[in-house]
């Protein structure tokens, strides 16, 4: 504390920021009033200073009220603007003006970019702008400095408020025009307003969550660019700078673009100017996979390096080392802003500037002092960088390399003194980034530490520095520069081949999110653990003789006929118990870090008798199914369904894929490193689709379908993929059964048995008929899972049930069939079956008008409670002292459900 107050002082505002952002009112005072408590315990027993104290608690209280007082004003003014209720807003169309303030970018025929308002009211039909002649009234058209007048016409001003546009474009001529458009342009637009969409699985993205964090509470929908008018600044300001930089940003990118191929450009962009929305899918995707996302976008090192060579260059000059640190200290900010000033770039701009500041007045601190300064400006500047990835790698891993490597350097004194550095440095990231990599991506690559010490010097200081050379003489000497391009792209594809290759035997391990008590158990386990096996090291290597302490004893008796040569001294010598003392004490700590690793790495567990749980994939099924035992059983993946093929220029670079955005990240964090059994009741997209991506993440065991195939392109490569990956195919049908565990029995009811004679495969086009339909008993309490049949199968079921002999007992819990279709979920099917509780898995606002009108009447009408995906999100139902407990990510209804 008295080395570093100001390290506690910034410890303490980010502890006030945190609990105030994860608390609700109620328990954040119970967590300041403990607090206190704390303190005047502490206060009381005299071993701390009291002013010191009293100062931290403030600090702490502060740095609270201040996220709070922050967060109550973010707050969106447009409900009050346009003099309605937020629901009332939904789906407005409306009129707005104001200016863009961020990139214009465009993904195949989507356009998005931020505009500050000034100014908003509604338009079309709701307004009344209607004419005599029944055609809606235009805009009023933009004046010459910028304005049209809105403001003066009646609405109220929105005077700050920020909303994100997307525009979809029409026509291909239109992404000329959007390609115009640059930051600080005047816009009037007329498109409809959308609140953001929140997390509606468990555990799932938040992208309303996200917005807010950037200030941003609406989106505006815009159709075509004719819907838009721009007119460039009126006058200058601050955003002129950052137009200018967009500008040079976009020149340098036409440059790269020039000089490397389509894949390396892409690549080289984000290495050495920041943008990274044009690299390629499957190359982020691979690098993803070792852990080497870091290395695709400006960082602190590429900050470090910058400073670096301008001080380097500057003294080769022969400047004064005065005027070399304040030149390299004024351009410090302009290669920032020029990077696209993201959290980790900033984080580092600041260090350098003050310690570059520090160094020019003689008054340079350590490094720690200089970070928590960077931290602390930052978080007073935004408080929601605390929730920002990159804000929260970047200081962690920045801080670890501080605490951690000295602990570290001992282990690697074997080793070559510049190579025992980079391994200690490497390793120290690794470590103590692998709890927030875990925590955010849910995998870990075992071969990552590998990957890194390998590629990262070989891109930083080689890629980097002659991908950046062959720009700057882009235009100066193009022959050079083709010539130096050529031998970067060779590098590249060094690059990209060991990433493919690593990746093939990387040993991606899943790992659910763990709790923040696991993570700081974790650091501080690793602190203390490397503390004392550095002390081990450091008690092994020491000499057993201290050759300053001894002197030769030759003379010292003259009676004496032996030459002596002296002793060690007494304290230079660890005594045996000692050396054990400490060599227990690191086995110690070793094995409870080896089992808080593996508390962190086994799956959730379920304190219950199983579950199920429907997750909301859109327009599609998908359900998890957890035994009492913990087997893992996944029912249908859900799926994108695609209308026809697109024009060239609309299809996006990284399109939405609901398996490998949706049901792949969900499953990754619950920590479910292993699927037993996938069932896949039939082959249409919106119930296979989404597989694919689980088949290429997630080890499956054995693949269980209705027995036929189809002529469809992505159900042939997912049956191609499950061979290749060596996953069982198992053909099912009525009067077969599966039981994971003593307590859970799958009953298999449809599609019917195959012929005998039949030798190959049958295809089907029609599966819907022949649907996967099969019965869960699990603890007691059972569920009928059904498919997309209709009416017609489920006659014939019932049939087929009764022939055999069999009687069918009540279900607690039906899955709608056909996602509540109303040729499905008859009421002879219904009274068959009497069913407490139905689930209907279908997407919000849906084509086809899912759940139908007639199938909830019939629900009704027999008393079975319907939960809908489409207005509740993800439905769990967790079987409990054989009771079913339901809860459902959304609150309508209260977020908990009666059990059924």
């Amino acid at each position: 504390m008295r080395r570093r107050p100001q390290l506690y002082v910034v410890i303490c505002w980010v502890a006030g920021n945190a609990a105030a952002s994860m608390l609700p009112a109620g328990r954040l005072f119970m967590a300041w009033a403990g607090v206190s408590l704390l303190l005047a315990a502490a206060i009381i027993s005299g071993r701390w200073s009291r002013k010191q104290l009293i100062m931290l608690w403030m600090t702490v209280a502060l740095g609270g009220l201040y996220w709070e007082w922050n967060d109550h004003r973010n707050a969106s003014i447009l409900p009050e603007a346009l003099g309605m209720s937020s629901v009332q807003m939904e789906e407005l169309a409306v009129y707005a003006e104001g200016t863009i303030v961020s990139t214009v970018e465009r993904d195949g025929d989507r356009v998005d970019f931020t505009v500050k308002l000034d100014g908003i009211r509604s338009s079309g039909v709701q307004d009344g702008s209607l004419s005599d002649s029944g055609e809606e009234k235009s805009a009023p058209p933009l004046s010459p400095d910028g304005t049209s007048g809105l403001v003066e016409e009646g609405a109220k001003p929105a005077h700050g408020e920020k909303i994100a546009v997307q525009l979809k474009l029409q026509a291909e001529q239109e992404i000329a025009v959007a390609a115009s458009w640059r930051r600080g342009d005047r816009v009037a637009m007329e498109g409809t307003l959308s609140s953001p969409s929140g997390a509606r699985n468990f555990g799932g993205f938040d992208y309303r969550g996200y917005l807010r964090n950037r200030h941003i509470h609406w989106l505006l929908k815009i159709s075509g660019t004719g819907q838009i008018d721009v007119s460039p600044p009126g006058s200058w300001s601050f955003r002129t700078v950052l137009r200018w930089n967009d500008e040079i940003r976009a020149q340098l990118g036409a440059e790269l673009e020039s000089l490397f191929r389509k894949k390396d450009a892409g690549y080289l962009k984000g290495l050495i100017i920041g943008m990274q929305d044009e690299l390629d899918p499957e190359t982020y995707r691979e690098f993803s996979r070792l852990g080497l996302t870091h290395i695709l976008a400006i960082s602190g090192m590429h900050v470090a390096v910058y400073a670096g060579f301008l001080l380097f260059v500057l003294s080769r000059l022969r400047f004064t080392r005065e005027t070399t640190l304040t030149v390299t200290l004024l351009l410090v900010p302009a290669y920032v802003i020029l990077s696209g000033a993201g959290p980790s770039v900033v984080r580092a701009g600041m260090m350098s500037m003050i310690a570059l500041y520090a160094a020019r007045m003689g008054v340079l601190k350590d490094g720690m002092h200089i970070l928590a300064a960077s931290a602390l400006l930052m978080l007073v500047w935004e408080p929601y960088f605390l929730l920002n990835v990159s804000f929260q790698l970047s200081f962690l891993v920045t801080a670890g390399l501080m605490v951690y490597v000295p602990l570290a350097t001992p282990l690697v004194t074997f080793l070559p003194r510049r190579l025992g550095s980079a391994v200690a440095v490497t390793l120290v990231a690794q470590l103590v980034s692998f709890p927030l990599t875990i925590y955010y991506f849910n995998q870990f690559a075992l071969l990552s530490f590998a990957a890194n010490l390998a590629l990262v010097p070989f891109i930083t200081f080689a890629v980097l520095p002659a991908g950046t050379a062959a720009l700057l003489l882009g235009k100066i000497w193009p022959s050079c520069a083709k010539a130096l391009a050529h031998a970067v792209e060779m590098m590249n594809d060094a690059t990209f081949n060991a990433v493919e290759w690593t990746g093939r035997y990387a040993g991606i391990t899943i790992w659910r999110s763990p709790s923040l008590l696991w993570i700081a158990l974790y650091y501080a386990l690793l602190y203390v653990l490397l503390r004392v096996i550095k002390h081990y090291a450091e008690m092994r290597n020491a000499p057993l003789y201290a050759e300053d302490e001894t002197r030769p004893l030759e003379g010292l008796h003259p009676h004496s006929k032996t030459r002596h040569y002296g002793t060690a001294h007494p304290g230079s010598v660890q005594p045996p118990r000692t050396t054990i003392r400490w060599r227990l004490t690191a086995v110690a700590l070793t094995m409870s870090f080896a089992l808080l690793l593996y508390t962190g790495y086994r799956p959730e567990k379920l304190s219950a008798e199983g579950s199920v749980r429907f997750l909301d994939v859109g327009q599609g099924d998908s359900i998890l199914v957890t035994t009492p035992e913990g087997a893992h059983i996944l029912v249908d993946g859900g799926g994108t369904v695609s209308y026809g093929s697109k024009e060239e220029w609309r299809i996006r670079r990284s399109p939405y894929e609901v398996g490998a955005k949706t049901l792949v990240p969900l499953l990754k964090k619950r920590g479910i490193h292993r699927l037993d059994a996938v069932i896949l009741t039939h082959a249409d997209q919106d119930h296979a689709g989404g597989l694919q991506a689980v088949l290429e993440e997630i080890p499956v065991s054995a693949l269980l379908f209705n027995g036929t195939l189809a002529e469809r392109e992505e159900y042939i490569k997912l049956m191609k993929t499950a061979v290749e990956r060596g996953v069982k195919l198992y053909g099912v049908h009525r009067g077969m059964t599966l039981s994971p565990d003593d307590s859970t029995k799958l009953s298999f009811m449809w599609p019917e048995p195959l012929n005998p004679g039949e030798k190959e495969i049958p295809v089907l086009e029609e599966q819907n008929l022949a649907s996967v339909v099969f019965r869960l008993d699990m603890s007691g309490r059972s569920f009928l899972f059904t498919g997309d049949i209709d009416t017609e199968s489920e006659g014939r079921m019932i049939t087929a049930i009764r022939a055999s002999g069999d009687t069918a007992s009540p279900v607690d819990v039906l899955k709608a069939a056909h996602h509540g279709s109303k040729s499905s979920n008859g009421a002879a099917w219904l009274e068959y079956w009497k069913p407490s509780a139905a689930v209907v898995s279908a997407g919000v606002n849906n084509l086809y008008g899912h759940p139908s009108k007639e199938t909830l009447e019939r629900f009704r009408d027999a008393g079975i409670v319907a939960y809908r995906t489409d207005r509740q999100g993800e439905i769990q139902m967790r079987v409990y002292h054989g009771d079913i407990e339901v809860r459902h990510m959304l609150e309508a209804g209260g977020g908990k459900s009666p059990a059924p």
